[in-house]
């Protein structure tokens, strides 16, 4: 019993670390994009109608945000970097719709947002708010 209690406990962490490498991880990609202007992600920007400026918000964010993923203690930024996330995810989805996009561009931060969500449920009691 113990053994089997153990195996599902390291399948949890390995699942909650490949969830939070492949979502809030990989959000430092493209943060790292907008904090350097790179010129694919400021036409992304520009075709959703968003500023030039915005790169460096929407990119420091990003950044910001999976460092405290990632960083032990915290629990309390933790839980406001993934709603963070949801917010980022959520609007990116929103704005590719309003922007006439193809239903594959709209449904990609989906597929990172359902990574989000599953960091979050996975994670370990040492990075959860105690209530």
């Amino acid at each position: 019993m113990g053994d089997r209690t153990m195996d599902k406990q390291k399948a949890k962490t390995i699942a909650y670390w490949v969830t939070t490498i492949l979502g809030p991880g990989s959000l430092v990609i493209s943060g790292v994009m907008l904090l350097t202007r790179n010129p694919q992600a400021l036409a992304g920007l520009a075709h959703l109608g968003y500023p030039v400026y915005f790169a460096t918000i929407l990119g420091a964010w990003k950044v910001l945000g999976a460092i405290a993923v990632v960083m032990p203690g915290f629990p309390r930024l933790k839980e406001w970097a993934y709603a963070g996330f949801v917010f980022d995810l959520t609007a990116a989805c929103a704005s590719h719709a309003f922007s006439g996009d193809s239903m594959g561009e709209i449904a990609s931060p989906i597929i990172f947002l359902a990574l989000v969500v599953a960091s979050w449920a996975l994670r370990p009691a040492s990075r959860k708010v105690r209530s």
